[in-house]
């Protein structure tokens, strides 16, 4: 099965996922674990994030139901060369404040994603030339081949040029912003819906907007987006009927929604992988009581680490038998070789004596960076850990933050302040590639700030790197996919990183309502139906 039709079918769920004719305009209330902090673009490279801002900004391709890239703002594009892509731009289109879309925007765009502040700078090399050649046409020249450029920009959204010079919003506000910006508290994009009003952590409302250039498959005149982080609060407003769709269902409730007369929870594999990172860069690490040195860039300490975590038991005891236990940073979905890695068993004994080899026989203490409000039972997945690690001696000080206050304080903008974290990882491109190159790539901003961009703890292996651009330019999918064999068989032999899991997907959705649920996690709700009250 080819990896197209093996995410349709992980993305063909039941009687939900089926469109009917849009009816009278209805208000759909939606409540994530998570607040919206940003209405920026490129503040937070984060899948949810994605979702929200994608009901109102649109990037030149985006995805249709299957994941498959398909044209958004620009209508077609060619290679006159390999490292010429024209695109050809969609003309009369207008952003929700009235101004034309034109090239200016997407030379505009083009350098704020890759401008200091922005957490997107993966999604266009800063070596690559953007040409505007007329109004609608715009050339975007590479130093080498990219074959896979348009499925690195799902998510970068064009913005408008006159509207961000206007409102000084020229400049990405960063993660780690103290202060709003105009473009954080304000939006204005070419999608299906505008921003009525935001007030960050409490309350977004969406306006379906009327000038949408395609044509609306849903009937939604609002959503009103509220943020409720309590677990028990968010299923009762469902079963309430409060609101129409939260997400997550914590993974015990399922049950008792399926059960309810108003609501049901959808289910399926996720691609997005779930894994532990150590900080392999600093001399000293910023949280330890280790001084002078830093255990990690030991690779027996990372191997015990690896050894002391049993996923089995966190499938079981915390995703309730409802994760995939991963011997890779990607989902099997995404790459056809993934059954060749099988992950050893957990084995402490071995863990113990790797730390005794290393010269901390007695373990040591370090700071666990996690979000408390993102991916699903993140807090209790780190709680476990903080008991696995605990029986071959290291004491792990979990601070478990919410996501506005733990992305800001760990990713790029922020410096990396963690030496020990949880993540999950959806790559952009559904390609392994982006892997190795944003999460395994060596950081190094003189020569590329894109690489390594989500590589927390700094892992490096130029052998790895090496792969990667080879990877990047490779056209033949059999020599491709043992390039990338290669690569990940490095990251696995060096313990760069701890993966965990595949989560599950759980939406828990009104029985008035139908959305189609992507693998991807994103809720999009120019896909939904509510059906009148």
């Amino acid at each position: 099965m080819s990896v197209r039709h093996t995410l349709f079918a992980v993305t063909l769920l039941p009687l939900f996922a089926v469109l009917v004719s849009p009816a009278a305009s209805q208000t759909l209330r939606y409540a994530n674990q998570g607040e919206l902090k940003s209405l920026d673009p490129y503040t937070l490279n984060e899948s949810t994030t994605h979702a929200h801002l994608g009901q109102i900004y649109e990037g030149l391709t985006t995805r249709d139901k299957d994941l498959k890239i398909i044209p958004a703002l620009a209508e077609s594009w060619e290679t006159p060369e390999p490292t010429r892509w024209r695109f050809h731009l969609r003309h009369n289109v207008k952003f929700q404040n009235g101004d034309p879309f034109t090239a200016d925007d997407v030379l505009f765009s083009a350098d704020r994603v890759r401008a200091n502040g922005s957490n997107l700078l993966s999604r266009l090399d800063p070596d690559v030339k953007v040409v505007k050649v007329d109004d609608y046409t715009v050339d975007f020249v590479l130093t080498k081949p990219n074959p896979i450029l348009t499925a690195q920009w799902d998510t970068w959204y064009i913005m408008d040029r006159k509207w961000c010079e206007e409102n000084n919003a020229v400049a990405p506000t960063p993660a780690a912003a103290t202060t709003p910006s105009y473009a954080s508290l304000h939006a204005n994009g070419t999608g299906a819906f505008s921003v009525e009003s935001h007030q960050p952590g409490i309350k977004t409302v969406f306006k379906a907007n009327p000038n949408w250039w395609r044509k609306p498959e849903h009937n939604l005149k609002e959503i009103i987006f509220t943020p409720i982080a309590n677990e028990s609060t968010r299923v009762a407003a469902l079963l309430s009927g409060e609101v129409d769709l939260i997400e997550p269902v914590p993974l015990q409730d399922i049950a008792r929604v399926n059960a309810s007369p108003n609501a049901q929870v959808l289910t399926g594999p996720e691609i997005r992988t779930i894994y532990l990172g150590m900080d392999q860069a600093r001399d000293e690490l910023l949280y330890s009581n280790i001084k002078g040195k830093n255990p990690f860039k030991d690779i027996r300490v990372r191997e015990a680490f690896y050894k002391s975590i049993d996923v089995d038991a966190i499938k079981t005891r915390v995703m309730r038998g409802m994760s995939t236990p991963s011997a890779l940073m990607i989902a099997p979905e995404l790459y056809p070789l993934s059954k060749d890695f099988v992950r050893p068993k957990a084995d402490p004994d071995a863990a113990k004596k790797l730390l005794a080899d290393a010269g901390y026989p007695g373990g040591f203490e370090v700071t666990m960076d996690c979000p408390n409000d993102r991916y699903v039972n993140d807090a209790a997945i780190c709680q476990a850990v903080v008991g696995m690690l605990a029986r071959i001696g290291v004491k792990v000080n979990l601070l478990a933050q919410p996501k506005a206050l733990y992305f800001g304080k760990v990713l790029k903008p922020g410096g990396f302040q963690t030496s020990f974290y949880l993540l999950g990882w959806t790559p952009a491109s559904m390609d392994s590639h982006n892997v190795l190159h944003d999460i395994m790539g060596c950081r190094d901003d003189a020569k590329d700030p894109t690489r390594g961009e989500a590589n927390l703890g700094g892992y490096c292996n130029k052998d790895l790197d090496a792969l990667t651009d080879k990877i990047l330019v490779e056209s033949d999918t059999a020599k491709r996919d043992q390039l990338i064999k290669q690569a990940f068989e490095i990251g696995i032999k060096d313990y760069g990183y701890i993966p965990l899991h595949q989560q599950p997907l759980s939406w828990g959705v009104s029985k008035k309502v139908k959305i189609w649920q992507r693998a991807d996690n994103e809720v999009l709700f120019y896909w939904a139906t509510k059906t009148e009250e």
